[in-house]
């Protein structure tokens, strides 16, 4: 064998076993931290999973301590570069008109939840927080709400427990993104294989397919990270009834305030509504 050839299957060797086996999904996807963070008034709490511990932080709106118990339920699940104590507290605030309660999970390697930082344990983790939710709320309504690649654990916990609704923030359909926008510049040596990695948990095109709960859709209009154009991929694929809310001048990040609460909370009254009937 001439040492050219040799060279050349060296290399497909060392790619083969990088894009297969490296998890590579994980490392450009993934940022997780440990670092202590101020979770305000927040409440800490652990559950079992995998050996080990999920970490979820919890707050209730001023009306649902003043009345001592929440009506609704909200199952926070926040982006691939945050962290769940960070924002339940303020979180509860903004929706002090309702006897609200947050419940914000942390993923698998993120803050206090151990394990390695995974999208294979996104799903299973995402089912665990619901489960432990369901036994707490007694039958009031549980509403998970994901942002980003949060959205792909709120569809898979929407796809296989009785969610009262959904809210979705700027859905990413992870394996179309990988292939259509990325594949161009690698000639999909790079994109092919990470999107075949990609677990059928977090499969938002094909959860919403097989979800029919009501939901709600914030969409940011000036994406900088998940281009609109995915975003409507998810939305189109959406089997249940639906509302979107258009966040005109917002980039990915942006909160949601002023007139875009109001719609939120007006279209909150809406998914409770349908949630009621069924």
């Amino acid at each position: 064998m001439s040492r050219r050839l040799t060279l050349l299957l060296a290399i497909g060797v060392a790619y083969f076993m990088v894009m297969f086996f490296g998890h590579l999904p994980d490392h450009l996807i993934l940022f997780p931290t440990r670092a202590p963070i101020d979770a305000g008034g927040a409440v800490r709490k652990t559950i079992p999973f995998q050996s080990g511990e999920l970490e979820m932080w919890m707050a209730r709106s001023r009306r649902a301590q003043q009345q001592g118990h929440a009506d609704i339920f909200i199952l926070r699940f926040y982006g691939n570069a945050d962290r769940a104590e960070r924002w339940p507290a303020e979180e509860a605030e903004m929706w002090s008109d309702r006897a609200v309660e947050i419940w914000g999970m942390n993923y698998p390697g993120f803050g206090g939840s151990t394990g390695p930082a995974r999208l294979s344990s996104i799903g299973p983790a995402a089912l665990a927080a619901f489960d432990e939710l369901k036994h707490h709320a007694d039958n009031r309504p549980i509403v998970p709400f994901g942002a980003s690649i949060g959205t792909t654990a709120a569809l898979h916990v929407a796809a296989h427990r009785p969610v009262a609704g959904l809210i979705l923030q700027n859905p990413p359909p992870l394996r179309e993104m990988a292939l259509r926008q990325f594949g161009w510049w690698n000639l999909w040596l790079l994109a092919g294989p990470v999107a075949l990695q990609m677990p059928r948990d977090l499969d938002c095109i094909q959860n919403a397919r097989t979800t029919r709960v009501a939901a709600i859709f914030l969409l940011a209009k000036k994406d900088e990270i998940v281009a609109p154009r995915f975003h409507r991929l998810v939305v189109n694929a959406y089997a249940g009834q639906k509302r979107v809310i258009e966040l005109r001048g917002a980039h990915h990040n942006d909160p949601i305030e002023g007139a875009a609460l109001a719609d939120l909370n007006n279209a909150l009254d809406w998914l409770l509504v349908k949630a009621s009937s069924r």
